[in-house]
């Protein structure tokens, strides 16, 4: 196949099919990307932790010891995915379970010392990987990103 045959399937490609679809201009598939991008960076700077289990460290941080599953709700988690999140950081130490006083169903999630500290030496972390993921933006880009990004959630 020439150049000139590559280059006119390119330009075919390029063009609207009947339907006017792109993939590479839907919404998902461009959030897709842009998480993508953002775990790599998370990645590339909290390796030794997922951004869910970070997400569930954080939330503790912030709100103190709760239920797994009001927990599981704070940080958009379904049941199940909460439940395997929080048994891996219990694993490593940082959190510790017990049960409710009066619902002894009811699984309460704390913070260990180990785990506050971890969290607190992250947070700086997290703050710079927000800000490297949002790099290419302005700072008024950014923030009117961030309060559409807020919209759709």
């Amino acid at each position: 196949m020439s150049g000139e045959d590559n280059l006119l399937r390119l330009v075919e490609a390029e063009e609207p099919d009947e339907n006017g679809y792109h993939l590479q201009d839907q919404v998902g598939f461009i959030l897709r990307k842009a998480h993508q991008r953002h775990v790599a960076i998370f990645a590339s700077q909290i390796g030794d932790l997922t951004p869910p289990q970070f997400a569930a460290l954080a939330k503790l941080h912030d709100i103190g010891e709760t239920s797994q599953n009001q927990l599981g709700t704070l940080i958009a988690m379904d049941a199940a995915t909460v439940k395997g999140v929080i048994d891996r950081l219990k694993a490593r130490g940082l959190v510790e379970l017990s049960k409710h006083e009066v619902d002894k169903r009811r699984l309460l999630v704390n913070l260990t010392a180990q785990g506050r500290e971890a969290i607190e030496r992250l947070i700086p972390l997290a703050r710079a990987i927000t800000e490297e993921t949002l790099a290419p933006l302005s700072a008024k880009e950014a923030a009117t990103f961030m309060r559409l990004l807020a919209k759709l959630a």
